[in-house]
């Protein structure tokens, strides 16, 4: 894309902030859980369901959104669901019962995955290869910011007189107001679009009828669309590349909206600290997340150096390191959270736990969804697809039995099982940094890469 570099890093920012925004709604609402349950009379297990519901939407989101991107284009197919996504927040902030909640919430969720889906598209429109790595980590600290600033956010609206509604007001407001700066900043970056409207501009100046670009020919099937995005993506879990590194950066992300409730007993229940310092945690938790994206930017060094000696051809297990590192950081941060819970223990080192989970949670997710896309190339946007499927009920599954746990296990043994988990997980990197290349080279989807 022969954009400017200021055209492209505006483009860049605004993506990212409209996809921080409805990854920001995805988690506001946890300061919510106990006002809603009081309003509408239902146990916080129904309350925490709200939160569920849109993080199910992100899952099924890019089932949708994905194969329309490529029939018409990024901006629209971003914008418009955004637009619909602000509209269900509104409904969420005037509800009359937590019927309406749920509903809306889901709805919010589903339209509002759509630049959580097509923004990574739009970065390997606007970016060439040697500077995409960078740009995906600061579209990456994005994705993942929202989610730990929503609690502090939300705490402190529900703590005050504005009430537990203005999460939702707030979300929309800020949803609306991004929309139309995006209106006025962003153009399109998809290159067969474009090549599309520059023909018909030309046979309108020409007369010329028979000038047309390759996607006004493209006579796509349901059929085909639906074999990429619905079918080839379950297709794909069965392969061991897909499904480790899926189930890996799920299960961390699942952790991270664990982390909504987890720390709220911790810090709120246990310590006995106020709605809105209880939530003040999260901010070691975006402290680790800055400090990971820093390893990935480094990495990106000696990704480029391999990309260089391959001839420019991908090296999937380049992307590997932060994530060998990261999976040994994050069980250590498991582990320290997990039993430096106590009341009796100084709070400190909890909280260094968490910056150290942040920091490993963001090198295991980047890097494998890099090598996800260095690996099967073409069929990229079916792994992808797989990878947010799989995350998002991950991450909607979590909320929902995470409190019942912590209150029958205790944050001890509850966070030590994770770790446990986390542990198993370790090898998964190393595995595919020594026989990677011998695995994708067996394999449907990914011998392309080899």
């Amino acid at each position: 894309m022969n954009w400017s570099f200021r055209k492209k890093f505006i483009t860049t920012i605004s993506y990212g902030l409209t996809t921080c925004w409805i990854t920001l709604a995805s988690a506001i609402f946890a300061a919510a859980i106990e006002p809603v349950s009081a309003e509408f009379n239902v146990n916080t297990e129904t309350s925490a369901a709200a939160t569920s519901l849109l993080v199910f939407g992100f899952g099924l989101g890019p089932l949708v959104w994905g194969p329309l991107s490529e029939l018409y284009g990024r901006k629209w197919l971003i914008l418009i669901p955004y637009f619909i996504a602000a509209i269900f927040a509104f409904g969420t902030a005037t509800a009359k019962d937590i019927q309406t909640v749920l509903i809306t919430r889901f709805f919010s969720g589903l339209f509002g995955s759509a630049p959580v889906t097509i923004t990574g598209g739009v970065m390997a429109d606007i970016w060439a290869p040697h500077q995409l790595g960078n740009a995906i980590v600061a579209y990456g600290v994005t994705i993942v910011g929202g989610p730990t600033l929503g609690p502090i956010i939300g705490g402190a609206l529900c703590s005050s007189r504005l009430g537990w509604r203005w999460t939702e007001y707030l979300t929309g407001i800020v949803m609306m107001a991004q929309l139309a700066v995006d209106l006025l900043v962003i153009d399109e970056s998809y290159a067969p679009i474009l090549l599309a409207r520059k023909a018909h501009k030309l046979r309108l100046q020409t007369r010329d009828w028979a000038l047309h670009a390759k996607h006004e020919e493209w006579d796509v099937s349901f059929k085909e669309l639906y074999q990429k995005y619905f079918i080839r993506p379950f297709q794909m879990m069965a392969t061991p590349i897909c499904l480790l590194m899926s189930l890996y950066a799920s299960f961390v992300y699942g952790i991270l909206y664990a982390n909504l409730e987890s720390f709220s007993i911790e810090y709120q229940e246990v310590r006995q600290w106020g709605p809105v310092v209880g939530t003040l945690p999260f901010i070691a938790l975006l402290i680790g997340i800055l400090c990971a994206a820093a390893v990935n930017i480094y990495n990106n060094k000696y990704y480029r150096r391999k990309l260089m000696e391959n001839g420019y051809r991908a090296v999937p297990e380049a992307r590997l390191p932060p994530m060998m590192l990261g999976g040994i950081v994050f069980t250590a941060g498991q582990f320290l959270f997990a039993w430096t819970s106590s009341p009796n223990v100084n709070y400190w080192p909890s909280i260094i736990g968490i910056a150290l989970t942040g920091l490993g949670f963001t090198t295991i997710f980047q890097a494998a969804l890099g090598y996800l896309i260095d690996t099967f190339t073409r069929y990229s946007a079916s792994a992808v697809a797989a990878n947010t499927f799989m995350r998002s009920m991950f991450s909607g599954a979590f909320p929902l039995f995470i409190i019942p746990m912590y209150h029958k296990l205790g944050l001890d043994w509850g966070t030590t099982v994770f770790g446990c988990i986390a542990a198993a997980l370790i090898p998964v990197p190393y595995l595919f940094f020594v026989w990677g290349k011998r695995i994708r080279g067996k394999g449907k989807w990914s011998k392309d890469s080899v």
